[in-house]
């Protein structure tokens, strides 16, 4: 007996075709038909299953294309805002390039190994291409509980094909850093930034193991005096928008933290109060180093301007701004007296900051060069050394025209390969160093444990106390550490720490 069966704002009628196998009432082109009523969808479902029984074909699926099937298939999901724009991904810049135009009774075990071929001739990693055929996969199996297909041609058997990127414990080494690598990495995106908030940011991730999404998203209302509570994160869409929602797997939790950590925080976020930002209308912690997109710059002179008043080139301007020391005398008195009588401001700073950070601007252009000690390439510049000026250590970045000549030095790697991500995988290393037990690192990390022994196992006052005391001891030793290499530091959070011992 057929049934109706609920999806979204209509119905469709499933009706048995063989033992365990169903298909969905579709019209004479295979495409599945849309009920508004129940009881038409359990009416044509009968008529189907009536007609299999009497041995008739019922909408014989051989012209449904993959491209016009994947697009109701789409339409119908009902997920996570993430997880829709990875579907979306996966379709159009993957799936669809080879299979849209192609019948879905037509996709055989061949084509699927050939796209997979293809995709990993292109250089893709092959735990991307195992994410797409998992997908396709999805799609696939679908169908066949649809009647559509006979069978799903994109299943792999188990054994069966390479052997590269079959197992997580096999895959390329994640590169981790120390206690000590984590401020000097903090340390050094502070001084990219030209502000504390990318101190604080590296620290506070690579001492709780947040992700990226989480510790964007922390509210200044979750920072508390022992412990950060995370509650919400913000998740990077492709169309640019900063969407607020529940952390991965709904994995919302306390997190501890020493003292130190908490009167950082604290600090942080009554030195630098921003207010609510204006795309969510809250109050977080961290916010961008940039200009908005399509942020308007104040208005006022330029350095053409203050070289027409001053009856020079502008490149005599800039060398006034970068290296006085290099121009006359006369001529500088004549340029410095042209930008006190135009009120020239140095950069026209941007009237508004991002209100957030951005993944790739912040791996791209923070994180990796402090991590490497180079800047990446660009086109048509290839990638090159940070210039520094080493006096006061660690050095100031030389920015501007001419920077490696006016720069001394340059840094040395931290930690080559290191990501953002990277940082948690090191939190988690830190814990296991430092015997916390694995519910409390599960707890803290925001994953789950399914085992007995998880089921069985409870996190006690006494290992929450153990564990803040262990993180005071490595971070007290990470930061003596750095007061042998300088008594100083250029980042302001930072020497006020160094000289606090």
């Amino acid at each position: 007996m057929g049934y109706a069966e609920k999806r979204g704002t209509y119905w469709r009628g499933r009706y048995k075709i063989a033992p365990g196998k169903y298909g969905t009432v579709a019209d004479e082109d295979g495409v599945v038909i849309r009920f508004s009523k129940k009881r038409d969808a359990e009416k044509a479902a009968d008529e189907a299953e009536a007609a299999i029984r009497n041995g008739k074909r019922v909408a014989p699926p051989d012209k449904v294309l993959f491209g016009d099937y994947v697009s109701g298939w789409y339409a119908e999901q009902d997920l996570a805002a993430s997880t829709m724009q990875n579907y979306r991904r996966h379709i159009e810049e993957h799936l669809l390039p080879t299979f849209e135009e192609v019948p879905l009774r037509s996709i055989q075990l061949a084509d699927v190994n050939s796209w997979e071929k293809a995709e990993r001739a292109a250089g893709y990693a092959e735990s991307s291409i195992k994410t797409w055929r998992g997908t396709l996969h999805l799609i696939l199996e679908d169908a066949f509980d649809e009647g559509l297909v006979d069978a799903n041609p994109a299943t792999k058997r188990r054994g069966r094909g390479k052997r590269a990127g079959r197992s997580r414990k096999r895959g390329p080494e994640k590169v981790v850093t120390t206690a000590l690598g984590i401020i000097l990495l903090a340390e050094r995106a502070a001084l990219l930034s030209g502000r504390d908030d990318e101190f604080v940011g590296v620290v506070t991730k690579g001492f709780t193991g947040m992700r990226w999404g989480e510790l964007v998203g922390l509210e200044t209302e979750y920072v508390r005096e022992t412990s950060i509570r995370v509650e919400w994160q913000l998740y990077e869409l492709d169309t640019g928008e900063l969407h607020r929602c529940p952390p991965k797997d709904d994995s919302r939790r306390t997190i501890d933290i020493p003292q130190w950590h908490s009167q950082l925080l604290i600090q942080h976020i009554a030195c630098s109060d921003t207010g609510l930002c204006s795309c969510h209308e809250r109050s977080y912690v961290f916010s961008g180093h940039r200009a908005s997109n399509g942020s308007v710059r104040k208005v006022g002179p330029k350095v053409v301007d203050v070289a027409r008043l001053a009856g020079v080139s502008t490149g005599t301007v800039s060398a006034v701004l970068n290296r006085a020391e290099s121009v006359k005398a006369a001529t500088r008195a004549d340029v410095e007296a042209a930008i006190a009588e135009l009120g020239y401001v140095r950069g026209g700073a941007p009237a508004q900051l991002a209100a957030h950070w951005r993944r790739n601007g912040f791996a791209t252009w923070l994180f990796r060069p402090a991590a490497t000690g180079w800047y990446p390439s660009k086109a048509p510049s290839p990638a090159r050394p940070v210039p520094v000026i080493g006096n006061p250590w660690p050095g100031i970045p030389v920015r501007g025209r001419n920077a490696p000549g006016r720069a001394d030095s340059c840094w040395l790697p931290i930690a080559n390969g290191l990501t953002p991500h990277g940082l948690r995988h090191t939190h988690r290393t830190l814990l296991v160093e430092l015997g916390v037990p694995s519910k409390l690192i599960d707890e803290r990390i925001g994953h789950e444990d399914g085992s007995v022994q998880g089921r069985y196992t409870h996190v006690t006052s006494r290992m929450r106390e153990r564990l803040l005391q262990d993180l005071t001891d490595v971070w007290e030793t990470a930061l003596a550490e750095r007061r042998v290499m300088c008594r100083t530091s250029p980042v302001q959070a930072l020497d006020r720490l160094l000289w606090a011992a």
